[in-house]
């Protein structure tokens, strides 16, 4: 049997962990480039751009409307679904949401007035929320270079999710995203963010993903090999190369091409960058009901993927 190098290989991860020689291994990277004329365009286009999102996407999907027995017969989920879409795009509480809609609501197809408690319990309605995430799987696209993290969910400006680490539920989001930070997966129950990754990872196609040491985990790793991704996730230093072919891969790799190995790792940073983006361009969780955050959350990302979208599309 051939004997693995396992004391080199700690070795080099503490030397890669260490701030004084980084600097010896890390080389410079050419940063990617914003083309500016097609990102003023998306920008000065953007409000026509989401409110046809909005009619033609949730006109897309098809269900039956619920009928009541007595009284009034129910606002349609597709109605309901376009508000919140709106309001969540707009950044527009559901009081101001109300007015809004009687001004742009012939536009997405939305014909007489909606009350703010409407709009405001249609966040509970599962018609509703099937109908956003169907958009929600329909309309994502991917790259094949993945990348997942987590990141807490403030529900006040006083939150702040270093200090506090709170992990309750709707109050912190695990993600995978692609390289042009399109979101193929999400989850806000509260759950250990490394087990709600072998959840996720289910959900999501790709060529590759990255994942930093909180995902260190033997199992995962041969979870993600076997779905046919190539794993990226960074060791830790009491790791061991001994385990199955797939621990040792990609350790192996990292070992025996480190810089390279590293180049793929370090674009997991698009899904840092999608969490900062999405909690400075939405601000904090405003709901209380764990459904309703999650529809809220829902509608956030649904918008988010469309923006992103948009622009690559245009650069091509």
């Amino acid at each position: 049997m051939v004997k693995l190098p396992n004391k080199e290989f700690r070795k080099l991860v503490k030397d890669v962990r260490d701030p004084k020689k980084k600097k010896e291994i890390y080389q410079a990277q050419e940063q990617r480039k914003t083309f500016w004329p097609e990102y003023n365009l998306s920008k000065i286009n953007e409000i026509k751009d989401i409110l046809n999102f909005i009619r033609n996407s949730v006109n897309e999907i098809k269900i039956k409307e619920s009928v009541g027995c007595v009284g009034r017969p129910p606002t349609s989920a597709h109605t309901l679904a376009k508000a919140i879409l709106f309001c969540e795009s707009n950044l527009t509480p559901e009081r101001q949401g109300e007015g809004w809609l009687e001004l742009f609501g012939p536009y997405l197809g939305i014909f007489g007035n909606l009350d703010d408690r409407v709009i405001g319990e249609a966040y509970c309605r599962p018609d509703v929320i099937y109908i956003l995430n169907e958009i929600f799987e329909n309309k994502k696209t991917s790259d094949g270079k993945l990348e997942g993290d987590g990141t807490g969910l403030e529900r006040s400006r006083k939150d702040n999710y270093e200090s506090t680490k709170n992990k309750k539920a709707g109050q912190y989001m695990t993600s995978i995203v692609d390289s042009r930070e399109i979101v193929q997966a999400f989850d806000i129950s509260g759950k250990q963010e490394c087990r709600v990754m072998h959840e996720l990872i289910e959900k999501v196609k790709g060529d590759s993903i990255r994942l930093d040491a909180g995902f260190n985990d033997r199992e995962l790793v041969k979870k993600i090999s076997s779905l046919g991704m190539t794993p990226y996730v960074f060791p830790k230093c009491n790791n061991k190369l001994n385990g199955d072919p797939y621990w040792q891969g990609m350790y192996l790799k990292f070992y025996y091409n480190t810089i390279e190995w590293l180049k793929e790792y370090h674009q997991r940073s698009h899904t840092e960058s999608f969490h900062s983006s999405f909690k400075r361009t939405f601000g904090i969780i405003t709901k209380l009901r764990f459904t309703c955050k999650f529809t809220q959350v829902l509608a956030r990302i649904i918008i988010h993927n469309f923006k992103r979208q948009s622009y690559f599309d245009k650069l091509d």
